[in-house]
């Protein structure tokens, strides 16, 4: 047993996706043996995706803590996060669309999805806000939990010292959440191992086309994120230079890529924050902090993007407003994605139960996708990182706390 721990989980997962095909393609009947063990890893996935939602939104709106800090510099912070996680999430769904990742995929036992009768704007809009909240929760109406989350997060927020024994419970469930969520992580080599045997078995290795297509989606979306939405203000908005501005946070989208973790690059961040960039130690030290757990561009493109493979691989076909419900969802959905590798799988659920995308259709494509998402999480940790070094930047010239000689490279660290 300590052996097998030993071993980091992506190579586990890794070598169960090898086993995986091998079984399906010399042992089909093996294959469906093992079917059961897909289908417990599914159910797993399907008993989290309502408490990591509802708990870890609130929990993240939650962690603004004192109503007082969004005022100034953390408004302005807070609204640029929401802008360019709005945005990231488009980026995702539009290269979602424009490449067709997830068409012709097959999900091994899975048919295309139907969705139920149509139903209007008006009634749609009325859904979000649940009658009866246990009931919302049993459903798994998604749209209804994220409005709830929402609210009990800003309720949390603006109650003051009220509502600290609420937030401290907030955080606290959201940190028993994280470590449930890592329990079922462990297990993931042997859902992955038969769900890998199982799509295999049925369709041959042209299952894997389609996630070439996903990780080739991924690096795009990340590289137009950071070239063109993050260099466009701060040339436009912050009218700095902004070759300079990449070259001085290199090292914190090294640590950003090796990591895949916002949190670890944190420290980094500080130090290219202020000795790169000229940014005042009090901004660095209160946007970045703030950044390190709501600024998640990487995140909201991913999970834009996946939508849409998911869609593609179900057979559906997205009108003009489950595209702006996608849209909404997702960037609430990545605001609360929690601090750990792979959880914006989890929230995937949230934006496609919006939608009426069941949860077991999800949780197939979520054990599709996880074998390979520990490079595509590595990925996208890199947008991420510029988001919020971006923001820290265009703050800190608004708050006239920018030492541009020193961003410009004039004077030495």
């Amino acid at each position: 047993m300590r052996a097998w721990f030993a071993i980091p989980l992506w190579k586990r997962v890794v070598g169960a996706l090898l086993l995986g095909i091998a079984i399906g393609l010399l042992w089909p009947q093996g294959a469906a043996a093992i079917k059961i063990i897909g289908d417990l890893f599914v159910r797993l996935i399907k008993m989290l995706v309502v408490p990591v939602v509802l708990i870890t939104i609130a929990a993240g709106i939650a962690s603004l803590g004192d109503p007082r800090r969004l005022g100034g510099i953390g408004g302005r912070t807070v609204a640029l996060f929401a802008f360019t996680t709005l945005v990231a999430v488009s980026i995702g769904m539009g290269f979602g669309l424009l490449l067709q990742p997830g068409d012709g995929i097959v999900l091994a036992g899975v048919a295309p999805h139907v969705l139920g009768p149509a139903v209007t704007p008006a009634d749609q809009l009325l859904g979000i806000v649940p009658v009866n909240i246990i009931d919302a929760l049993a459903k798994g109406d998604m749209l209804a939990i994220i409005f709830v989350a929402v609210l009990l997060g800003i309720a949390s927020v603006v109650s003051g010292e009220a509502g600290k024994p609420v937030v401290a419970l907030l955080q606290g469930l959201a940190a028993v959440l994280l470590h449930l969520v890592r329990i079922v992580m462990e297990v993931t080599p042997f859902g992955v191992l038969a769900l890998i045997a199982n799509a295999v078995a049925g369709n041959g290795l042209a299952v894997f086309v389609n996630v070439g297509w996903l990780a080739l989606c991924v690096i795009l979306a990340s590289c137009t994120q950071m070239l063109v939405v993050h260099a466009a203000l701060l040339r436009f908005v912050a009218r700095l230079p902004v070759v300079r501005f990449f070259r001085g946070i290199v090292d914190a989208l090294i640590v950003a890529f090796s990591t895949a973790s916002s949190s670890a690059t944190l420290p980094v961040a500080l130090r290219v924050a202020q000795d790169n960039l000229g940014i005042a130690r009090p901004i660095a030290s209160t946007v970045l902090p703030l950044g390190a757990s709501i600024g998640k561009d990487g995140t909201a493109m991913y999970v834009g993007l996946l939508g849409q493979f998911a869609l593609q691989a179900l057979g559906i076909v997205p009108d003009a407003w489950m595209l702006g419900v996608m849209l909404l969802t997702g960037a609430l959905a990545a605001f609360g994605t929690a601090p750990v590798p792979s959880a914006s799988l989890f929230m995937l659920a949230a934006m496609l139960g919006a939608v009426g995308v069941g949860a077991e259709q999800t949780a197939l494509v979520v054990g599709l996708v996880l074998p390979f998402d520990r490079l595509l999480d590595m990925t996208r940790t890199v947008p991420s990182a510029s988001a919020n070094l971006t923001v820290a930047t265009l703050v800190a010239r608004a708050e006239d706390g920018l030492d541009e000689a020193r961003y410009r490279g004039h004077t030495t660290t």
